[in-house]
């Protein structure tokens, strides 16, 4: 399987854990200029998520989670700046999240502080 279908795969499962959450998917794959693309936008009790998904089938590269670095973090925080700039939505909140498919484990975090 290609690393891309891969990726696909890993969305499709997140996507499914966070509708089975009671989430609504807002976007996926949103692409902002040079920084990169946000994963899953996520919705859930007025506060949006920014959700990050690692997927891996093996550990030979580090564990999922190992995979979201500082800098990465800073390009999903520019793309959900200006992914709040242009949505006429308003939110209570907002948040950086992680999900990390690993085997048939699907970890969560809710809120990863830059």
């Amino acid at each position: 399987m290609s690393n891309k279908l891969k990726g696909k795969l890993g969305e499709k499962l997140a996507k499914d854990f966070l509708l089975n959450k009671g989430f609504e998917i807002l976007e996926t794959n949103f692409h902002y200029s040079r920084y990169g693309e946000l994963d899953i936008i996520a919705y859930k009790d007025n506060i949006i998520y920014f959700v990050e998904v690692k997927y891996r089938t093996t550990n030979l590269f580090g564990m999922p989670f190992e995979a979201i670095t500082k800098s990465k973090l800073e390009k999903i925080k520019a793309c959900a700046q200006y992914y709040l700039s242009i949505t006429k939505k308003k939110f209570k909140g907002h948040r950086i999240s992680g999900i990390s498919i690993y085997n048939s484990n699907i970890d969560f975090i809710e809120n990863i502080l830059i």
